[in-house]
């Protein structure tokens, strides 16, 4: 008797499943963004923490964890990087020490106006509308809300 394909199986069709989706869709965001922040000297997560910082400089390092879905453990080699870059500065909290603040540096602050285009070039490359990107923004973001509840 021979062996069934498994592709023939229902739901076990590469194309048909999510996970793939946006795992593949990821990648290609990605690839999008490298040059753009390769002219930066930001990878890919160092730009979003960047990000987070510029939305609101002063933040521990659990707020960023949160604000961005990382433990501590990914999120701390990242900052690491960034503090050696001379774009954020490490600080113990003044009135809780075990706290970690992060804070822009001069160099860090001037690094938001050069990233300004950055948003711009990779909508162009989607190109999809406004309205396309903010419905599938939205949607993502439900998604990640039900998974994560």
């Amino acid at each position: 008797m021979p062996a069934k394909n498994a592709a023939a199986e229902p739901g076990l069709l590469l194309d048909e499943q999510l996970c793939f989706a946006l795992y593949s869709a990821s990648l290609a965001m990605t690839k999008a963004y490298q040059p753009l922040l390769a002219e930066l000297g930001l990878t890919y997560p160092q730009y979003v923490v960047m990000i987070v910082l510029w939305e609101r400089d002063g933040l521990t390092v659990s707020e960023i964890g949160k604000r961005l879905f990382l433990d501590s453990g990914t999120l701390t080699p990242l900052l690491k990087r960034l503090e050696g870059g001379g774009l954020i500065a490490r600080l113990r909290d003044v009135q809780d020490e075990r706290q970690v603040r992060i804070r822009l540096t001069a160099s860090g602050r001037e690094l938001r106006s050069r990233a300004a285009t950055v948003r711009e070039c990779v909508f162009k490359a989607t190109r999809c509308t406004r309205s396309e990107v903010n419905a599938l923004a939205q949607q993502l973001a439900t998604l990640r809300m039900r998974l994560l509840s």
